[in-house]
């Protein structure tokens, strides 16, 4: 049975033009093909991506933020409430009113101060500022050096010039060490960013993310079996042009797009403009976020579609008839292709604002007027609260039950 199911899978005509075999992709005479067990490697690669990422947060990022002056928000804690705790954790984090009257019974708290107590407790299990700023210094960090060493593998090759150079002599294509380490550096990467994405900051696109960077391993993979290996690294070199400058801006403050031979990362506001928002340098990131939003909408609106996928999908049927792995690899193209048009729409709504004066914080155009920032369109914002009680918690302690907890800090009176 498995026997049979491996051999399906391994088909030849899944995976190669008509009257080709895997016999022809084997090496021979010093030239080297690409083969599935290499990819074997990637798993423990994405085991010490985690662990490199570890030490980089831990003594790169998070003396970085000092420097940065990067500051955390004070938080006001619930107080301990069994009743609240366990509807919080186990019914719903966003009680409707019935729910709040109901549990305001129960605990003996007034609906004020239930309500209250949910907006603190979601806000307790909400990333910190220095959590958010170690993972966009991560991803600024991997983002930089993969694009510059993308650029490395394939600015001398002859289809990056000439992208009918991509398909010549295919798929008899031999593989180049700098290929290889490309691929597997990439891959390894996104497997290890799949294995943390339950651990890491999540915004409203989480569902889209996850798509995304499903998306991306089984493209890179796909591409790697079938020695799709010079178009995949173009793709994956398109998508890293703008993925750093992700991290360090926040749509003047925001996500993290996504990027990956088949994209990206992975979205609307560069890693580095994240990273600027963190540490409050509003028109850095604001600026940042002008050249992201042009890098993006060119790579991956104009030049992904019109040329790099006129390649994939015109190209190639003038050298054989298409076959599955044609329509298979053009398919999940499609997908990705769509989750940009997703996050440009998200970049776009966030421009507009910006330009028009709307962004939250402040008016105008970052060059002319003073600093603002663009919400990002996919952060969970923290929610605040501006009652009596709130103002009362920072000058006298945290509240209990919407008490204040006395601290000596109050004016004795006779």
């Amino acid at each position: 049975m498995l026997q049979t199911l491996y051999s399906c899978f391994w088909w030849e005509r899944l995976w190669l033009p008509a009257n080709l075999t895997w016999a022809d992709l084997e090496d021979r005479d010093g030239r080297v093909y690409a083969k599935a067990s290499d990819l074997y490697v990637t798993i423990p690669l994405a085991f010490l991506f985690l662990v490199v990422r570890h030490l980089f947060e831990t003594y790169v990022a998070t003396p970085l933020a000092g420097l940065l002056n990067v500051k955390e928000k004070i938080r006001l804690k619930a107080a301990p409430n069994p009743v609240l705790e366990k509807f919080y954790a186990t019914t719903s984090k966003h009680p409707k009113q019935a729910d709040v009257e109901l549990l305001s019974r129960q605990s003996g708290c007034a609906v004020r101060q239930v309500e209250r107590w949910f907006r603190r407790r979601r806000n307790q299990d909400r990333p910190s500022l220095l959590k958010k700023f170690r993972e966009a210094s991560w991803r600024f960090t991997f983002y930089l050096i993969a694009f510059i060493a993308g650029m490395a593998v394939i600015v001398d090759k002859p289809w990056f010039y000439d992208l009918r150079e991509v398909w010549k002599g295919y798929p008899i294509q031999s593989m180049l060490p700098s290929q290889y380490w490309y691929y597997m550096i990439e891959l390894s990467f996104y497997w290890s960013l799949l294995f943390s994405i339950a651990s890491d900051v999540k915004r409203k696109d989480f569902k889209e993310q996850i798509i995304h960077h499903v998306a991306t391993i089984i493209l890179i993979s796909f591409s790697w079996f079938a020695n799709y290996i010079r178009a995949g690294t173009l793709i994956m070199a398109l998508h890293d042009s703008s993925d750093y400058l992700l991290e360090v801006s926040p749509l003047p403050a925001a996500p993290a797009v996504s990027h990956a031979p088949f994209p990206p990362h992975p979205a609307p506001a560069p890693q580095s403009a994240k990273m600027f928002n963190y540490a409050g340098w509003r028109n850095t990131c604001n600026n940042i976020f002008i050249v992201f939003a042009a890098v993006f909408i060119v790579t991956r609106l104009v030049i992904l579609p019109f040329w790099i996928m006129h390649c994939t999908v015109v190209y190639p049927l003038d050298l054989y008839p298409a076959f599955f792995g044609y329509y298979f690899f053009n398919f999940m193209m499609v997908v990705l292709q769509s989750l940009h048009i997703f996050w440009a729409y998200l970049i776009i709504r966030m421009a507009q604002k910006f330009i028009t004066g709307k962004a939250r914080g402040g008016l105008g155009w970052s060059f002319l007027l003073p600093p603002q920032v663009v919400e990002d369109e996919r952060s969970d914002r923290e929610e605040t609260d501006n009652s009596e009680e709130e103002e009362e918690a920072a000058k006298n302690g945290p509240l209990s039950n919407g008490h204040p907890v006395l601290n000596n800090n109050h004016r004795k009176t006779d």
